[in-house]
């Protein structure tokens, strides 16, 4: 098992195929940035709303007003640089930090792309993805190699199998499959789609497209993998992809896996589009066709480099499952929900009214949401409870400088999941201002009187 492990680890790969993932990655991470920038998105999520929800430990990410601008602008020229490979390292841990910092500015806006796009940008800070078709091989010949460790590549190609595989672990489950919830009720508001729209309102579709696409995450992965079924593979990501993005909001998500699954292709494949880009530019290409090899032993710098990539890819494939951890229904609790590459899984809306009592007077105050929340953060929180204890310490602060003595928060909670009836979510007789935030199960949250059977 030793000797295999150590002759993997000196199998070698050619550049091309890293250096076109660095180009795709960067291109269209700067196409995000600017498409996002250009909606008007940034004004709207990050500086005109007075609160903001932070992940737990991170409550010192902030948006940093008109400057927050000036940090999407940092953040969409670190992806060029990236892309170009020029100053390679560097711009990748700037735009790495830079596009995360802006993830955790505020979790209303949390999407699973987002995270896989920091997981990926963190991953290549470690990978020599500019030794090849790159501004800083081409300009030192010392950088230029036209082999790398074959791991280097692999160790994308896993993280998209994640992504793809327990996004498909994570359907297996009865809404998902047994009541095709929730497609069943996504579906039919888009029934006026042309050709297919009548479909959409059929039961049989809301079966077929829940199967379909448990089958199509598990599966793909290793379509992709098998050169006589790379291609076919690939056929479905495409077609996959582009219906979802017709069917749901779901921004450059779907441009972004079908670029990234490109990876794996053989090299033959990059380095022909690299030659044409590069032709284009009238840029030479021979000195990174040089025969050089990069080896990198598992000893020195380089094992230890190798042996923290190794221990970040276990964690990838362990954190996801750390909701079982946590005693009740997770689709209820979300305890353990985010970061998991659970895709557009659960239907879930509610309505939460708090009420903020003093404690020496008895004043007591019911809260108009919209006075501090907008609409879209005030959907988010009605329904996730670190969202609605967030809120309610925030109010609680709020009322101690009006002049409240010890504000007690209390919140009348309703939600409804997957088409069930609503029922009561929050435990009105908790005050939330005494509740802390932590990675332990909120005990708060009333029991799930329904079962929702799988993983």
């Amino acid at each position: 098992m030793l000797d295999r492990f150590k002759n993997y680890l000196n199998k070698t790969t050619e550049t091309t195929t890293l250096a076109f993932f660095r180009l795709a990655f960067g291109l269209m991470m700067l196409f995000s940035i600017v498409r996002f920038a250009l909606y008007g998105w940034i004004d709207k999520m990050y500086i005109k709303p007075q609160f903001h929800f932070t992940y737990y430990g991170f409550g010192w990410v902030k948006p940093l007003g008109d400057f927050t601008y000036v940090l999407f602008f940092i953040c969409g020229l670190s992806a060029l640089l990236l892309a170009i490979g020029y100053k390679y390292r560097i711009a990748t841990v700037v735009f790495f930090l830079s596009f995360t910092y802006i993830e955790l500015m505020d979790k209303t806006t949390y999407l699973n792309h987002y995270y896989f796009i920091s997981v990926v940008a963190f991953l290549l800070i470690f990978l020599p993805a500019n030794a090849s078709y790159s501004v800083d091989a081409y300009k030192n010949k010392n950088l230029a190699f036209q082999r790398i460790p074959a791991w280097t590549v692999d160790a994308i190609k896993l993280i998209l199998g994640i992504v793809y595989f327990y996004a498909g672990l994570a359907k297996l489950n009865s809404d998902w499959l047994v009541d095709a919830m929730p497609l069943k009720i996504w579906l039919p508001m888009s029934s006026g789609m042309p050709v297919v729209g009548d479909f959409l309102n059929q039961n049989w579709a809301h079966y077929a497209f829940s199967w379909t696409g448990a089958l199509y995450d598990l599966g793909i992965p290793f379509l992709l993998l098998y050169r006589r079924t790379r291609l076919f593979g690939f056929v479905l990501v495409v077609i996959f992809h582009i219906f979802t993005k017709m069917l749901f909001p779901i921004g450059v998500f779907p441009y972004v896996m079908i670029i990234s699954t490109l990876i794996f292709f053989n090299s033959g494949f990059h380095e022909k589009v690299l030659k044409k880009i590069a032709a284009f530019f009238k840029l030479e290409t021979d000195r990174f066709i040089n025969g050089k090899v990069m080896m990198q032993e598992a000893s020195g710098w380089n094992g230890l480099k190798l042996s923290f990539v190794s221990l970040f890819l276990i964690f990838q494939l362990v954190f996801p499952f750390r909701y079982l951890a946590y005693p009740e229904e997770l689709f209820w609790t979300e305890e353990g929900y985010r970061f998991s590459w659970r895709v557009m899984l659960m239907e879930k809306s509610g309505y939460t009214q708090f009420k903020v009592t003093d404690s020496k007077t008895k004043q007591t105050v019911l809260i108009e949401n919209s006075e501090f929340l907008t609409p879209f953060q005030e959907k988010q929180m009605s329904f996730q409870p670190d969202f609605i204890l967030e809120y309610a310490h925030f109010l609680r602060d709020y009322y101690i400088e009006m002049g409240f003595t010890s504000p007690q928060v209390h919140a009348e909670s309703y939600v409804a999941l997957n088409g069930r009836l609503s029922q009561r979510y929050i435990n009105p007789d908790v005050d939330l201002a005494k509740e802390k935030e932590s990675f332990k199960h909120k005990t708060w949250i009333l029991p799930f009187t329904d079962e929702i059977k799988g993983l």
